[in-house]
């Protein structure tokens, strides 16, 4: 803000002062492009190249799949000479805002309402890419595709001669070992995590990230190929070892499959190997617990997930990873 008298001077040196935006207000976002994260159009403005170079590593080797509403991402890059890494996040939800708050230059705000995502980030948060990414970029398109248009789902999804089997289980179930394995052995891999179903349609359709397998360091006990990788730093969460499934051509990769079976985990039962029925109602409850968003949204994606119910679900509980590829094989093939 200038005083009367830096005004005065400016004046009598015959400056033209233009207040014609305000001090607190963005700089101009005048570089833009649109991508296609999971195929799904979204435009990116910033005052950053390098923001635009980051989406690209993320979001480039995806092409258009749906003409839906672009999603709009802000992202504006302030200048910070800290070295250090910005804290965690803190996350707050009032419908229809997510916000993400890590301090005063770096934030993110979710208009799930609106279909839009205005990120704030510091050059201090630049230097951490993991850290940028995991925290504000990733979020700031999937956050409308996971409540718009997709129901996310904490489960790995692989196919075996067109039939998906859908691997569900919390955190450390053995989702991503068992897709992996399932890979090697010649099935198709859809995604090791992270499943995606499309809200429109009824046939049970998932979507996922099939050019990454992201597995423990303990997992280089059971796959010797990934001895001597190194570990992926992690913005959050445990070390993993990141493999590009593009670097392994054995490996036969699918964005999609349709789901003909739910298969929960069970590694840890102590119960002899054996596949059996499970609850449905559990099934049910642990797909419903993670969503969020907007009543009207989330009646959608309780609906998904009625019609992906309509197919066996049922437990497979093993200790041995060739027994439990054999057992899903047979699943397949004779549909028990």
């Amino acid at each position: 803000m200038m005083t009367i008298q830096e005004i005065e001077y400016a004046c009598k040196a015959s400056q033209t002062l233009d207040f014609s935006r305000h001090a607190l207000e963005t700089p101009e976002l005048s570089r833009r492009k649109i991508f296609y994260p999971r195929g799904f159009p979204v435009e990116v403005r910033t005052n950053s190249a390098e923001i635009l170079s980051l989406f690209k590593e993320a979001w480039g080797i995806y092409r258009k799949k749906f003409n839906t509403e672009k999603i709009l991402v802000d992202v504006v890059l302030v200048e910070s000479n800290s070295t250090e890494c910005p804290p965690a996040p803190v996350y707050r939800m009032t419908q229809p805002m997510l916000v993400f708050v890590a301090d005063a230059n770096n934030y993110s705000i979710i208009d799930l309402g609106a279909n839009k995502t205005q990120i704030t980030v510091s050059r201090a948060a630049l230097k951490y890419p993991k850290y940028i990414h995991y925290f504000f970029l990733d979020s700031a398109a999937s956050s409308h595709i996971a409540t718009r248009y997709m129901t996310p789902v904490h489960a790995g999804c692989v196919a075996l001669n067109r039939r998906g089997i859908m691997l569900c289980g919390d955190s450390g179930a053995g989702k991503s070992s068992l897709s992996y394995a399932c890979a090697r052995a010649g099935w198709t891999f859809i995604t090791d995590d992270a499943s995606y179903l499309l809200n429109e349609g009824t046939d049970r359709m998932v979507t996922g990230d099939c050019h990454h397998v992201r597995l423990r360091p303990t997992a280089a006990e059971l796959f010797p190929e990934i001895n001597g990788l190194k570990m992926t730093p992690r913005a959050a969460g445990k070390p993993s070892i990141e493999i590009a499934t593009a670097t392994m051509p054995h490996i036969d990769c699918s964005r999609t499959a349709k789901v003909d079976f739910i298969v929960f985990l069970n590694r840890h039962s102590g119960a002899p190997p054996e596949l059996v029925s499970y609850r449905k109602d559990v099934a049910r409850y642990f797909m419903r617990h993670v969503l969020y968003g907007s009543a009207e949204s989330l009646a959608r994606q309780y609906e998904v997930i009625e019609r992906l119910l309509a197919v066996d679900v049922l437990e497979l509980r093993y200790t041995d990873m060739d027994w439990a590829i054999s057992r899903l094989q047979k699943l397949v093939e004779e549909g028990r």
